[in-house]
């Protein structure tokens, strides 16, 4: 019973208030712009909730260093830990959640601190956060942005083609990005939209 508790307060303490999760990822997808239907975001939330509660009772530090992002049940998880072994256990446990559909783990192994290295992904997150909000061929309340050692990670759900390939280029056009990796699903790719 107290084991239940704790994952109660846990989960709780992960929702949070707001319409939208704020974590590694930053701000999640605005409800009112999301193309998933209500029922679809109910679920793709009780999964990342419920993997983000199960990874902080295995251990308390990865409510800082892990982000976990669910889209049509397909996990997303960025972050850092410190050893490869930690990284192989949370894509297991990634796998073991009820109804994932797919897992995609970016999780880098920990090297030692550099601000200045830090310091250039934190600026190239938050250029291209603002590039995307000026774009207006883009909804950038739909993607989520995650910087590490000048690689760009991308995750969200674009309207078309058209739109998935605006917001690759906009992240390739910033100053010092090495490398793009994008994780962005078409609306016409979730489960629910294909008959």
């Amino acid at each position: 019973m107290k084991n239940f508790f704790s994952l109660l307060i846990v989960f709780l303490v992960l929702s949070g208030c707001g319409a939208g999760s704020k974590g590694m990822f930053g701000t999640g997808v605005s409800i009112a712009l999301d193309p998933r239907t209500l029922g679809m975001q109910i679920d793709d939330s009780i999964m990342d909730k419920g993997l983000e509660a199960r990874l902080v009772l295995r251990d308390k530090y990865y409510l800082t260093e892990i982000g976990v992002k669910v889209i049509d049940g397909h996990i997303f998880i960025t972050g850092k830990v410190n050893e490869p072994e930690e990284k192989l256990q949370i894509t297991k446990m990634a796998w073991e959640t009820k109804g994932v559909r797919s897992v995609k783990n970016d999780i880098q192994i920990r090297e030692k601190f550099k601000f200045k290295v830090s310091f250039k992904d934190v600026l190239i997150t938050s250029q291209l956060k603002t590039a995307l909000i000026f774009n207006k061929k883009i909804k950038s309340a739909n993607y989520n942005i995650d910087t590490y050692k000048k690689k760009v990670y991308l995750y969200g759900i674009a309207t078309d083609e058209d739109e998935r390939g605006e917001v690759i280029n906009e992240a390739k056009q910033i100053a010092d990005v090495e490398e793009v990796v994008a994780s962005i699903l078409l609306v016409s790719d979730l489960s629910r939209y294909k008959e």
